[in-house]
């Protein structure tokens, strides 16, 4: 079967399709590449990787496209999914043939609601799906295909799920897909070297934080790694294969969660002589980010998450304020830029919470930050959570254009105050003297000043919806009385 793997046109500049962590349109334009969607593709030859958000292609567009295939896959997100199905249903009018399948973590919570609610959806796929779409390509019955969902006689039927993909090697390599199907200079993410191409090492975490949804929902919390060989002729081939490369990341749950396998990948990586960064947990130690910065790295995007203990510990993150502490000290000896990460409104959270968050910020001094509103997705623990302790709200959890806006409350602290204390922590972070000059001096160092006067007026642009946003919400309580 002809088959399209399509990560859907949604919210203008919405990244929430294949491999980002929170589904959601980001302060700055950014997109990450549709990795998932790209191995089952790799191992289709008549088949097509179509990334609609980086690419500006228009659902018109999309839709005009169903003529030409057999089978859509598309992986869709919590935010997007009443979108895709709306665009799926355009598709299967202009080619009643169609055969649609949906992929991404709420098909795998919620197989039996979704199918039941949306009759242009086919069938779909539970957590992983590389082989069960090749095989359904190629003639295999839904009924032989396991973590299949699926209408049968009037019913469903969910098949058990199989065993894991263990032997990646075995899986094609997705740069090789980004050369046939994408542009790779459409992709940018603000603190990333332009262009990057992405790729995993590994799937899968270990790690047990209660709010992340991809290992809960998606890839599983089995860490299953890719031979090093095969990583390091993956990267060696990107680098002669797309001129003008600056940065190859590694978007694994964890890139370097075991020590002896990142230093031994580290020692060939060096030899390919290219700039690299990856995820990081602040559990990593000296030898190993040595190691790292040794063989081309250069950035690490870091989950501080909080600088309250006590939060740490209800999100079950396994780490600690001083492993955070001495991680950063330790990063930025050896050079290495720090991408920090934190959320406001995790399990506990109170003013004072976030209050220790935003000064433990500051005294950590990473170069950049990104400031995550805590979403109870569906499949976590923390959707759980909320939903026994009846915190989850029914507002939506992003606003018409895809940014974040909270769907949980807690007593004293509610969702309007939420999203003032989001901009608030920018503030404070950025309009610091020293904080503001990092980057802007980084930017002309780099010759990336028309990028940064660009992300610049898309910041400022939120920054501006967002305060309107909490006094129009502050406005309407004081007539209510609320």
């Amino acid at each position: 079967m002809r088959t399209l793997f399509l990560n859907p046109p949604s919210f203008e500049g919405f990244d929430g399709g294949a491999s980002s962590r929170w589904p959601a349109t980001r302060e700055i334009e950014s997109y990450w590449y549709p990795v998932w969607l790209c191995y089952p593709a790799g191992l289709l030859p008549d088949s097509k990787v179509v990334d609609a958000p980086p690419h500006h292609i228009s659902i018109e567009q999309t839709v005009e496209m169903a003529k030409d295939f057999e089978l859509l896959v598309l992986f869709t997100s919590t935010p997007g999914l009443a979108v895709d199905v709306k665009i799926a249903g355009m598709m299967r009018d202009v080619n009643p043939k169609l055969k649609v399948c949906f992929v991404g973590p709420p098909v795998t919570v919620e197989p039996e609601k979704i199918l039941r609610e949306n009759p242009v959806i086919d069938f779909v796929v539970r957590k992983e799906f590389d082989y069960q779409i090749v095989n359904y390509a190629k003639g295999t019955p839904l009924e032989e295909l396991p973590g299949v969902s699926f209408r049968k006689n009037g019913g469903l039927m969910h098949n058990p799920e199989g065993p894991v993909i263990e032997n990646l090697d075995e899986l094609p390599w997705v740069t090789q897909i980004y050369k046939r199907d994408l542009d790779f200079t459409r992709y940018n993410v603000p603190f990333l070297l332009n262009p990057f191409i992405s790729l995993y090492t590994s799937r899968g975490c270990p790690a047990m934080c209660t709010f992340c949804l991809w290992p809960q929902t998606h890839s599983g919390h089995r860490w299953r790694l890719r031979s090093i060989d095969d990583v390091v002729n993956e990267v060696a081939w990107a680098k002669d294969n797309f001129p003008g490369l600056k940065e190859v990341f590694f978007d694994d749950d964890t890139f370097n969660y075991k020590k002896e396998r990142t230093i031994a990948l580290c020692k060939k990586l060096e030899k390919v002589g290219i700039t690299w960064s990856c995820t990081s947990r602040v559990t990593t130690d000296y030898d190993t980010l040595s190691a790292m910065k040794d063989a081309g790295g250069r950035l690490m995007i870091v989950g501080y998450e909080s600088g309250d203990p006590q939060i740490l510990k209800n999100i079950k993150k396994g780490a600690t304020v001083d492993m955070a502490r001495r991680f950063t000290k330790d990063a930025h000896k050896l050079g290495l830029t720090v991408h920090a990460d934190f959320i406001v409104g995790l399990p506990g959270e109170t003013r004072d919470s976030i209050r220790k968050t935003i000064d433990f910020a500051k005294e950590l001094n990473c170069e950049t930050i990104q400031v995550s509103i805590a979403h109870p997705y569906p499949g976590t623990e923390f959707y759980d959570y909320a939903q026994k302790n009846n915190l989850i709200t029914l507002d939506s959890m992003t606003d018409e254009n895809g940014h974040q806006l909270p769907n949980i409350k807690y007593d004293g602290l509610n969702r309007v105050e939420l999203v003032d204390w989001v901009q608030r922590f920018y503030d404070e972070y950025y309009y610091r003297p020293a904080a503001a000059w990092r980057v802007v001096s980084k930017a002309i160092m780099n010759g990336d000043t028309k990028r940064l006067y660009k992300e610049a007026k898309e910041y400022l642009a939120l920054r501006s919806k967002r305060k309107k946003f909490v006094a129009d919400a502050q406005a309407a309580a004081s007539v209510t009385g609320d």
